[in-house]
């Protein structure tokens, strides 16, 4: 998630710059300030277990028509009303089995009131008929004739926001005829519709949180590929399919370097598509980068850090993900962190060490402007570029100071046996530090308590090092 950058003499002194902008942009998406723990979330006395959901974008008007059916276990005792994330979707109609539901909008919450209350366990499935101009959430360039989501699912989709939130979805999206277009999980169909539309459908078996739904479609040139266990396949409106291959060709070897040291392999098939613009995302089982990036990389490849932190992401992030934005660093720090070891592995310790430097230096200005943080944040409302630095670069920072007091065999060891553990669910940090404990032998608490618990107070500073000080970061 990052801007383009322009070239400079150091191969990797760029990716620290656009790291820096990776830290700063990729939660100053609208939809992050909304994220937030103090606050009871929405869908808090249900468990939502299948989205069937049928989306029409104009890309021309830039508006988006949309269907859900919600499939769903009431959690709580005679539940009465429900609760989703709707971001700025205007609700047009609410039913149930045909009878229509009464409900209310409020900022970006949908209340739902059922007919009478539910017994715990009892399951529902409710319609929802919705649409909109997105503000953000959806991303349309009419004059390249593509759309794509981006970040905020809720202003697409009605739905549960929060990431410990997981359900299988069945998504249709409809676009104009001509359009290549990809999605979550394995496409079921494509059909022609009238009106020079066609309807693309995918079905995604895996439960999954809805943070990482998404879809993307344009007049794409197309590239592929073989990844370990199904299909690569790389899109973009710019680049021709020779370029594709350049900018992507070590796509599969970092596949299989991070199915190694997840100890899981990845399984399906992937995709990556370079799109108008945004500083990156990963999704289920594609990521989404900037066409400039693209360029970027095809002029240095030593500069395909982004598409190795976005696919570190398949793993850390997507399928094992923090069970609240309070522990946001287990996704962000984490792929950080992976994708300087795939660095590494392809270029060589100075590459990594570079990396590491440059977290280090982050760090530092964090303390000294005492903008330094614990790791894990009781609140994430609203978070700050220092916020998000804290989350990403010392997230990653400690990660490489725990595999120095491991060492390479037991820190590695740990991180598959954490990441095999928790596949498929949601963690929060005492998660992490006991599968590494168990895995070490050692008691981290020490390490845990200084490094992730608590924020490191600013190192002292002579009184005449003062002025020198602020005038320095004053340039």
């Amino acid at each position: 998630m990052r801007h383009a950058a322009r070239h400079t003499a150091r191969p990797f002194s760029r990716y620290r710059r656009i790291a820096t902008s990776l830290a700063l942009l990729l939660f100053a998406a609208p939809w992050a300030a909304s994220a937030q723990n103090a606050a009871p979330r929405a869908g808090a006395n249900l468990d939502v277990l299948h989205y069937s959901a049928r989306i029409e974008p104009d890309i021309a008007a830039k508006t988006v028509r949309g269907q859900v059916s919600i499939r769903l276990a009431l959690r709580g005792e005679n539940a009465q009303q429900l609760e989703f994330d709707a971001g700025d979707l205007e609700i047009d109609r609410v039913s149930e089995n045909g009878q229509v539901l009464s409900f209310e909008k409020t900022e970006q919450r949908l209340r739902i009131r059922l007919p009478k209350p539910g017994a715990f366990g009892e399951r529902r499935e409710i319609d929802i008929a919705y649409h909109g101009a997105p503000r953000y959430g959806l991303e349309f360039h009419p004059e390249r004739g593509e759309v794509y989501t981006i970040f905020s699912t809720s202003q697409w989709l009605v739905c549960i926001d929060a990431p410990s939130e997981r359900a299988t979805l069945d998504l249709t999206v409809t676009v104009p005829s001509g359009s290549k277009a990809i999605g979550n999980g394995r496409l079921v169909s494509k059909s022609a519709l009238g009106g020079r539309r066609d309807s693309f459908r995918w079905r995604q078996d895996v439960a999954m949180p809805s943070y990482v739904y998404g879809f993307a479609a344009g007049r794409y040139n197309e590239a592929g590929g073989t990844g370990e266990n199904g299909a690569l396949r790389f899109l973009s409106a710019d680049l021709n399919s020779a370029q594709l291959r350049r900018v992507f060709a070590d796509s599969a070897d970092m596949m299989r370097f991070f199915g190694r040291r997840a100890g899981i392999r990845y399984r399906g098939d992937y995709i990556q598509a370079l799109v108008a613009k945004t500083v990156g995302q990963e999704l289920d089982g594609f990521s989404l980068l900037s066409e400039a990036y693209g360029r970027e990389v095809l002029d240095k490849p030593e500069s395909e850090s982004l598409i190795a932190h976005e696919l570190a992401h398949q793993w850390w992030g997507n399928m094992v993900t923090c069970r609240d934005w309070g522990h946001f660093w287990l996704n962000e720090g984490f792929a950080n962190f992976m994708a300087a070891a795939y660095m590494q592995h392809r270029f060589g310790d100075a590459a990594y060490r570079e990396r590491v430097e440059a977290w280090k230096r982050r760090l530092d200005k964090l303390r000294e402007t005492g903008k330094d943080h614990a790791l894990v944040y009781a609140v994430w409302n609203k978070p700050s570029a220092d916020d998000r630095a804290v989350v990403y670069q010392k997230g990653a920072y400690v990660l490489h100071l725990l595999r120095e007091e491991l060492g390479e065999r037991a820190f590695w060891r740990g991180i598959r046996a954490y990441t095999r553990a928790y596949y498929g669910h949601s963690v929060v940090t005492a998660d992490f530090r006991k599968a590494m404990e168990r895995s070490s032998g050692r008691d981290l608490s020490a390490f845990f308590a200084h490094w992730v618990e608590s924020a490191e107070p600013a190192p002292a500073k002579p009184a005449e090092a003062a002025p020198a000080k602020v005038e320095a970061s004053a340039r």
